[in-house]
C-alpha cells in the first residue's frame, strides 16, 4: 500500500506503521515479525490454558497418573489447525510434569545425526517436541520408532564390510508430536504415540476470554463488548486473536486514551480491512473474482488463481479452506461456487436462477431466496 504524505506529523507516522502490518492479520498459518511477543502471551500451566476443555480433562488425567506412578507421561500427538495451541500445549505439558522441554520442527531434523544429537542430550522425564512432524525423512522417521518403543538408538559405526550396528540406550522420555495435516503422517508413526488429541476450533466466547487474559497481560484495558467483537473477527484462532489485540492496543494509544473500546475496534477492523467474519481483502478478491469473472462459478483452481495472481497451492492451502468454512465457497467436481451467502457477505444482489439467465427476465432477486 503507498502512503503519501503532506505536513507529516507523528500521528500520521504512526498510522503509516500500523497500515504496514495489517498483511495477512488474520493469517494463522503466517508467522508474523511480531509473533516472538506471543511467547509472553502463552499460558504455562493448564489452568491458565483456556478452551478445549476435553483435551484439557483428559490431560490433566494422563499427567497426575503418570506422576503418581513417577513415570514419563506416553508418547502425545497434537492434530489440529494452524494456531489453535499446539505448542503451547506441549510446553503446558512439560511445566505441568516438571520436566525439560526440548523444541524443534521436522524441516530442521535433516539428517539422522540431527535426530542422535538431541536425544543423546535428553534427561529422564524430558518432553520432546517436533512440530510438523508429518514433514519428517523417512530414514528419520524409521529411526524415531525403536527410540519411542525401545527407548534406544540404532547407530551405525564404520563403513563398508567394517560397519556394525550399536544400540544407544536413551533415557524414558516423552515425545509430542504436532501437525497440522494428520493424513500425510504414517500409520507406523501414529500407532506408536499413546495419547492422540484433535484441537477444535475456539468459540467466540472463548476467544473472548482469551482477549481479555492478553490485553491484561499487555497492561491495557479492554471493553467487553469490544473483545467479544475481536473474537467474532478471529477465525476461532489464538494466535489470531492475540495478533488482533496488538493491533487495537496501538489504535487506542494513538486514537484513544489507552483503553480498547468497541469504538476503536471498528475502526481498527475497518482500517485494517477485516469484516464481519474475519476475511480479509484478498479473501473476499477471490470471492469478487468468482462472481465477477466467472459467473459464480464453477472455474477451475489453476484459472481462478491466474486471474487473481496467485500460485493454485496457495490458494488451495491458505484462502479457500476458512472460506468453505465459512460457507462461502463449495468445492465441485467441475470447480469453485460460491454459494448465497457470499453474495451476503459481500453485498452483492443474488443472481437469478441459471434457467431464466439469458432470457431477458427482470425479476426482484429476493424472490428466489
Amino acid at each position: 500500500m503507498a502512503i503519501k504524505f503532506t505536513d507529516t506529523t507523528e500521528d500520521d507516522l504512526n498510522e503509516a506503521a500500523m497500515l504496514q502490518k495489517q498483511s495477512q492479520i488474520v493469517r494463522a498459518e503466517v508467522a508474523s515479525d511480531d509473533d516472538a511477543q506471543e511467547v509472553n502471551l502463552r499460558p504455562k500451566f493448564l489452568s491458565e490454558f483456556l478452551g478445549q476443555e476435553d483435551i484439557k480433562a483428559n490431560l490433566s488425567v494422563f499427567i497426575n497418573a503418570a506422576k503418581e506412578r513417577k513415570e514419563p507421561l506416553d508418547h502425545l500427538f497434537l492434530i489440529g489447525p494452524p494456531g489453535l495451541g499446539k505448542t503451547t500445549l506441549a510446553e503446558v505439558t512439560a511445566n505441568e510434569l516438571g520436566a525439560d522441554f526440548k523444541v524443534t520442527s521436522a524441516p530442521a531434523l535433516d539428517k539422522p545425526k540431527d535426530l542422535a544429537g538431541i536425544l543423546s542430550t535428553i534427561t529422564p522425564g524430558t518432553v520432546f517436541f517436533i512440530d510438523e512432524i508429518h514433514r519428517l525423512k523417512p530414514v528419520i522417521e524409521e529411526m524415531l520408532y525403536i527410540v519411542m518403543e525401545d527407548f534406544e538408538l540404532d547407530w551405525v559405526i564404520g563403513q563398508g564390510a567394517a560397519a556394525r550396528t550399536v544400540r544407544i540406550p536413551i533415557p524414558h522420555f516423552t515425545l509430542v508430536g504436532a501437525t497440522t495435516k494428520a493424513g500425510m503422517v504414517s500409520k507406523p508413526l501414529q500407532t506408536r504415540f499413546g495419547i492422540i488429541q484433535r484441537f477444535n476450533f475456539y468459540t467466540p466466547k472463548e476467544l473472548s476470554l482469551i482477549i481479555k487474559r492478553s490485553a491484561k497481560l499487555l497492561g491495557c484495558e479492554i471493553d467487553d463488548d469490544a473483545a467479544l467483537l475481536m473474537a467474532t473477527c478471529s477465525r476461532g484462532t489464538p494466535r489470531v486473536t492475540n495478533r488482533l489485540v496488538r493491533r487495537m492496543r496501538d489504535f487506542a494509544q494513538v486514537y484513544g486514551n489507552g483503553r480498547i473500546t468497541k469504538a476503536i475496534v471498528e475502526d481498527g477492523l475497518k482500517k485494517l480491512q477485516i469484516d464481519s467474519l474475519g476475511l480479509e481483502n484478498f479473501d473476499r478478491e477471490v470471492l469478487r473474482a468468482i462472481i465477477e469473472k466467472f459467473g459464480g462459478g464453477p472455474v477451475g483452481c489453476e484459472t481462478l488463481a491466474i486471474s487473481l495472481g496467485e500460485s493454485p497451492d496457495t490458494l488451495e492451502d491458505y484462502y479457500e479452506p476458512y472460506l468453505i468454512q465459512c460457507g462461502l465457497l463449495q468445492r465441485t467436481p467441475r470447480g469453485r461456487v460460491v454459494t448465497p451467502k457470499a453474495y451476503e457477505q459481500l453485498g452483492l444482489p443474488k443472481p437469478l436462477p441459471k434457467d431464466l439467465r439469458g432470457l431477458g427476465v427482470s425479476l426482484d432477486p429476493v424472490l428466489f431466496e
